[in-house]
């Protein structure tokens, strides 16, 4: 009989098994300077010597004795006699006295008996004599020895990241090496006889191997060394063979994938194996991440996470990271930030939720959008996302506008120059193709729906939403406007005509022509999201149905079959008829076109952009417009089939 899970844990008892049965040592190291960048530093480290070592002149000039140019005047310089030059470097025996100067150089040692340097703009030459325009003091244009760092001054603390200043200011104290804590070495293995490694064919029914390279990178990012023993097929014997491997050169071991139900009882067997106590952990109260095993092998643990990478790379922020920051002398706490989220967010009663969410700051504070797609295992969720939040196990859902923390996956939280919220388009990424040409800057696109993008421009969190919301006047997207306040806050500028109509198998093997097939028993559609303009647009063509046919709209859309199945993009509706998951959905013409599937046009239909007031002067949103009237965005954009510019492209609508 299989095992699915040996027994369902919280998070906090897992981590209290995990350290029960291992206790993570930090190990030093020395290494050399030049590749100490981003290392810890071990051990409080003091400047054995004064720096500077000697005083020293901070400008080109002339050392004098102050108390010389007291009566100088600009139209009554002092005459001083010149008796030699210093240079930055040299070892020099002058000694200066009454009425003399000597030439120096910045960085050079000041000679004794010199108080003073005056700047070279102030002075004037004739043979050995200088002209001295301008008093000093007693000091100026000197660093005396050690007034920057005294000998025995502790100048680097320990537990602190190197950076080009640390290191800057130990090559200056004299050091060539350094103490820091070894970077924990863990082994990297992915299993799964569907992987493949990227660069090679993709066969059918394969798909690459992503969670390696992410995790690797994830075990950088928080100061480990990754070893990648590549990719184990769902077989035992393999599968051992690379953890045992992994724990004679590793102090960690990571398998990600071959933790669900259908693998639970294989792993359990290998880790119980390999040693002691073997498995610890079988199955986590947390979503994503149920299947989650720990085990401690001989005082070194091992982890199994998720297939899906984001899941996988939550539960390595869970327990990993921390886990590899503590080791590498790193300050486990990683960055949280408050933010409200900006709608209704449903969860399970009973399980512990991580959500990742997408940051963007608005007029009154940050805003964390829920990534779609993180647990059905879509990758464009690890690109999106910049943190993740906790839902308790005992709340079914949390409140729009209800704040919450969010836990940052990068110590830095980088907000874009250009924020793009609204309808999915992918004229958007052929117009920030086009601005990146002219000018690098970050921008961020989040697909929530054309009625989602006007909200965020409403709440300041948007710069800029896509929309093509059609009103039962006929009408694109004024309405809408007024519908939600913001005729007086926002500027509507003219975009392009997209090809909205029915997305279909190639050859159209259901016969579909129009919106009364939708009824049909053996036609299953897949719907777009609430909010979404073709949604609204599906509607009202249904709302036309129901009236001929006489019936309630309410009791139409319950004879579709898939009416309730949503799709957040025209890519995930395409994607959804290509692998049969349904017959038909409402979307653009481009994505149709692009996964290779027959079109039925419906109408052509205005997609434009939404761009707030007090953003019309922000340097990304001027050059979003340049764009959006040059000529070169006009030829890209004829490119991809589906999408018409018009001679108003980038053009603003008077719309009071």
């Amino acid at each position: 009989m299989r095992k699915i899970f040996r027994e369902l844990v919280s998070i906090e008892e897992a981590i209290s098994r995990l350290y029960h049965h291992y206790k993570p040592k930090r190990e030093v190291e020395v290494v050399d300077l030049l590749n100490a960048f981003g290392r810890v530093v071990a051990e409080d480290i003091y400047s054995k010597v004064d720096i500077p070592p000697f005083d020293r002149a901070t400008m080109d000039g002339y050392a004098v004795r102050a108390e010389d140019t007291f009566e100088a005047e600009e139209d009554n310089p002092v005459v001083l006699k010149v008796i030699g030059y210093i240079e930055a470097g040299s070892n020099t025996d002058l000694e200066i006295k009454n009425g003399e100067a000597i030439e120096i150089s910045t960085g050079a040692p000041i000679p004794k008996g010199a108080n003073a340097v005056v700047m070279v703009e102030y002075t004037s030459r004739d043979n050995n004599d200088v002209f001295i325009y301008k008093p000093v003091t007693p000091g100026e244009n000197i660093m005396g020895a050690g007034s920057d760092i005294m000998a025995g001054e502790m100048i680097v603390r320990k537990d602190t990241v190197l950076t080009q200043r640390e290191i800057g200011v130990l090559s200056a104290a004299g050091f060539e090496e350094v103490k820091v804590y070894e970077k924990p070495k863990v082994a990297v293995i992915s299993t799964g006889n569907e992987l493949v490694t990227p660069g090679n064919k993709l066969d059918y029914g394969k798909i690459y191997d992503v969670n390696s390279y992410a995790i690797c990178s994830a075990i950088k990012e928080n100061g480990g060394k990754a070893i990648f023993l590549g990719i184990a097929r769902d077989e035992e014997e393999e599968i051992r063979t690379k953890i045992i491997e992994g724990l004679k050169i590793a102090e960690i071991v990571i398998c990600s994938g071959g933790t669900s139900a259908g693998m639970g009882d294989l792993m359990h067997r290998i880790l119980n194996s390999v040693g002691k106590p073997g498995l610890i952990v079988h199955g986590v109260s947390v979503k994503p991440g149920k299947p989650t095993i720990i085990a401690v092998c001989d005082n070194k643990p091992v982890f199994g996470l998720p297939g899906y990478p984001t899941s996988a790379l939550m539960i390595f922020e869970i327990f990993v990271a921390p886990l590899l920051r503590k080791i590498a002398g790193i300050n486990v706490e990683r960055r949280k930030v408050k933010a409200k989220l900006p709608l209704k967010v449903f969860s399970i009663v009973g399980r512990k939720e991580f959500l990742p969410v997408n940051v963007v700051e608005g007029v009154e504070g940050y805003t964390a959008y829920p990534v779609s797609g993180h647990y059905s295992g879509a990758i464009t969720a690890l690109s999106e996302t910049d943190g993740f939040i906790e839902i308790p196990e005992y709340k079914a859902f949390l409140d729009s506008g209800e704040e919450v923390e969010v836990k940052l996956f990068s110590d830095e939280l980088k907000l874009a120059d250009l924020m793009i919220i609204g309808s999915h388009c992918i004229g958007i990424d052929v117009s920030l193709e086009v601005l990146r040409r002219r000018k690098p800057i970050f921008a961020k696109v989040i697909n929530v729906g054309s009625s989602g993008g006007l909200m965020a421009v409403k709440r300041g969190e948007a710069d800029i939403a896509g929309t093509h919301l059609l009103d039962e006047s006929g009408v694109y997207n004024i309405p809408f406007l007024k519908k939600y306040g913001l005729i007086d806050k926002v500027y509507l500028v003219k975009g392009y005509i997209r090809e909205q109509g029915f997305i279909i198998k190639k050859g159209n093997p259901k016969k579909i022509k129009g919106f009364e097939d939708l009824l049909r028993k053996d036609i299953a559609l897949i719907n777009r999201n609430p909010g979404s303009g073709t949604r609204i647009l599906l509607d009202m063509e249904l709302k036309g149905l129901a009236e001929k046919k006489g019936v309630e709209f309410e009791e139409l859309k319950r004879k579709i079959n898939g009416y309730n199945i949503e799709a957040k993009s025209h890519t995930a509706v395409a994607v959804a008829v290509l692998m049969g998951k349904a017959d038909v959905g409402l979307g653009i013409k481009t994505v149709a076109v692009r996964y290779g599937l027959d079109f039925i046009p419906i109408r052509g239909e205005e997609y434009d952009f939404v761009i707030r007031k007090d953003r019309i002067e922000k340097e990304a949103v001027k050059l979003f417009l340049d764009v959006l009237k040059s000529k070169e965005f006009k030829r890209e954009l004829e490119k991809v089939e589906g999408l018409i510019v018009t001679d108003k492209s980038g053009e603003i609508v008077n719309i009071m």
